[in-house]
Parts: C-alpha cells; structure tokens; sequence
C-alpha cells in the first residue's frame, strides 16, 4: 500500500483531473482483497452514498485499517485514507487533522459533495474507531 507523503507528492505530479481520477482509481485497486465476510452492517460506513466498509484490527498499540467499496473513486479514497492512518496509534490518529492532510490534494474542490460527504464519513469512523480503542 501507498504512503501517503508519497499520494500527496505523485498528486502534486499530476496536473489534470482526469489523470487525478485515474490515480485514484489505480490506488483502490492496490488495496488487498476485502473477505467477504466482512461486508455487513457492523463494517459499513454510514454517511456514504457508495457501499463503503472498514475493519480495524488492532496491532499491538496500533490499529491497521483494511476497507473496500463498491465505486472506484470511492474505493481510491478509501486507500488515501488507509494511507494517512492504518498502522498509527489511536492517540496518534486522534492527532491528525484530516482536512489539513488532504488539503494539497485538492479534493474539496473537485469531489462532489456526496463524495466529500463520504469522506467525512470514513474520517468520523476512524475517529470514533480510534477513541474506543484508547478506552480498552
């Protein structure tokens, strides 16, 4: 999987949207494949408009982010996300402004706001995934 210093420097890269999209789309297919199993009501996004699903296995002191969803775009987003908080500590995730971290990519602007909606969505998750970890 990408790191996401290195999503953030190929986006700075690329200078259209289309071949923006097409990377994002090449991200989500770098994602490991998604066990079926795991494609129910206690993994799903809620807030998506895509079918969007995230598993958190803890790691030690860390927790490792596995998701998929049923768009491409979507499912680009997906890794992005991955990629700026899978294998970090809760305290350390909790840390992250997402919105900060993701501003030079641009995305606000070029997402429609049922995809910008959805990311907020993935983000709530993983927080609020992250603050129940730190009360175990």
């Amino acid at each position: 999987m990408a790191k996401f210093d290195d999503i953030v420097a190929d986006f700075s890269f690329l200078d259209d949207w289309d071949e923006r999209y097409k990377y994002l789309i090449d991200l989500g297919r770098t994602l490991p494949p998604y066990p079926e199993e795991k494609r129910d009501a206690a993994h799903k996004v809620k807030g998506c408009a895509s079918q969007v699903w995230l598993d958190p296995r803890r790691v030690e002191a860390r927790l490792e982010f596995f998701g998929d969803s049923d768009a491409h775009i979507v499912k680009g987003l997906v890794a992005v996300l991955l990629a700026l908080y899978s294998g970090k500590t809760p305290r350390d995730i909790l840390e992250i402004d997402a919105s900060a971290a993701m501003a030079p990519l641009d995305l606000s602007s070029h997402l429609t706001p049922q995809r910008s909606n959805g990311v907020a969505a993935m983000v709530a998750r993983i927080r609020a995934i992250a603050e129940a970890a730190l009360k175990e």
